[in-house]
This record gives structure tokens, C-alpha cells and sequence, in this order.
């Protein structure tokens, strides 16, 4: 039999995922609207209708915090939704064809974005940070990531194997700023991520990574790169 106290547990437990809830939509939308530099914690905590000015602090001790608790609720998202459709599409071929995997880098984000506005907001808010990062997007993505990422690597390296290692790395980071950039473009679009237009954006996105990857690396490029190696070995 239930304590009479237990309910009262349960309450507070649903009332605290509600005010972490409304927290991290509130910090989601001001950040996509203003960027991240230019929202403050009084910000978040008006938008997301708190009197108590210590909630953001009791629920995710400070703004990164908050920040850290959004990213990996979404990347939750995508990793479940990834995982979906390495699924379907390797049980329908062990070896899917290079554009069926470059399907797999762009489809989980996408059709998330085009079912929530509120990953639409992530997208505006965060998405931004692979095609800008100083590092390699290579390095960004797999803190993202999971098993069914390097699943979408090994397919992706089977798929090319006229790149040389280094050549297909320098390949790859180039292909995920491009799906970035694109993303947060359509994005910022009137009917983002909706109607025959997103169709068309999809596919054509999908039609220039498959282009990116797959192209024969010139003469020129080769010797560039063989000439920058040779220096940092040297």
C-alpha cells in the first residue's frame, strides 16, 4: 500500500521536470533568437514565466549547466532517431549505396526538424557550431556521437575507396560543415523544413555531399596535400 506522502513525491518530481522543461525551451528559443552571448539567465527565467530567481541554479547549477542538460536531451534525439534508420536501411542492404548513406548524416536531423519546432530552434540556436569550429568537424561530430555514427563511417569509407585515409578525412569534415551550414540556412527559412520545398532542399542537400565525397581527387590537391604532409613530417 502507498504512503500517503508518495503522491506528494510524485508531484514534485513532475513539477521539477516541468520547470527544468520550460527552462530549457525558454534558454532554446531566446538563444535562437538573440544568440547565446547576448541572453542572460534573468532572461531565460522571465521567458520561461519563473518567479523563483534561483530555479535555473536549483535545476542545472549554473547557465552552461543548462546549456549541457539541452544538448543532451537533443542529442538524445538524434542518436534514438539515427539508430531508427541505420536500422531500416541496413536491414535492406548490409551495404547500402554511397547515397543512402549520406541519407543517414543528414535524415536524422532532418525529419526531427520538420516534426518540433523546438528542434527547429536547436538547430537556429546551436547548429551553427560544427561549420564554425576551429577544430575538426570530424572531432565535434563524434563527441556527438555513438555506435551508429562510426556504423555511417565504415559504410561511408567502403563506399570510397579511391580516397586515400587522409584524403577521405578532409572529405568528410568538409561534407558535415556543409550538411551544418545547410541546416541552419533552411532553418532560418519562412516554411523551414516543410512542403515540396524542404523535399527539394533535402534531396539536393544529400545530391552535393554525395558529390563532395565521391569526386576523383585532382592532381592539384594531391600534390598540395603530399607537399603539407611531407612539411609536417619534416
Amino acid at each position: 500500500m502507498k504512503s500517503p506522502t508518495e503522491p506528494k513525491v510524485d508531484n514534485r518530481q513532475a513539477r521539477s521536470e516541468a520547470t527544468q522543461q520550460a527552462l530549457m525551451r525558454a534558454a532554446e528559443k531566446l538563444i535562437a533568437q538573440r544568440g547565446i552571448e547576448n541572453v542572460t539567465t534573468r532572461d531565460i527565467l522571465t521567458e520561461a514565466g519563473q518567479r523563483n530567481t534561483s530555479a535555473l541554479q536549483y535545476h542545472f547549477k549554473s547557465f552552461p549547466g543548462l546549456v549541457k542538460a539541452l544538448r543532451k536531451t537533443r542529442n538524445a534525439q538524434i542518436k534514438w532517431r539515427r539508430a531508427a534508420l541505420v536500422q531500416e536501411a541496413l536491414a535492406r542492404r548490409a551495404e547500402p549505396p554511397l547515397r543512402e548513406v549520406c541519407k543517414l548524416m543528414v535524415a536524422p536531423a532532418f525529419q526531427l526538424a520538420r516534426a518540433d519546432a523546438g528542434f527547429r530552434r536547436y538547430i537556429k540556436a546551436f547548429g551553427h557550431e560544427i561549420t564554425l569550429a576551429e577544430e575538426s568537424a570530424l572531432a565535434v561530430a563524434a563527441g556527438q556521437g555513438d555506435a551508429d555514427t562510426r556504423q555511417i563511417g565504415t559504410l561511408l569509407r567502403k563506399a570510397l575507396p579511391h580516397l586515400s585515409t587522409e584524403a577521405f578525412a578532409r572529405r568528410l569534415d568538409g561534407a558535415l560543415r556543409l550538411i551544418s551550414a545547410s541546416m541552419v540556412h533552411q532553418a532560418h527559412q519562412k516554411q523551414a523544413f516543410a512542403g515540396a520545398e524542404a523535399d527539394l532542399f533535402f534531396s539536393s542537400l544529400i545530391d552535393a555531399v554525395v558529390g563532395l565525397l565521391s569526386a576523383p581527387e585532382s592532381e592539384e590537391s594531391r600534390s598540395l596535400r603530399e607537399s603539407l604532409s611531407t612539411r609536417k613530417h619534416a
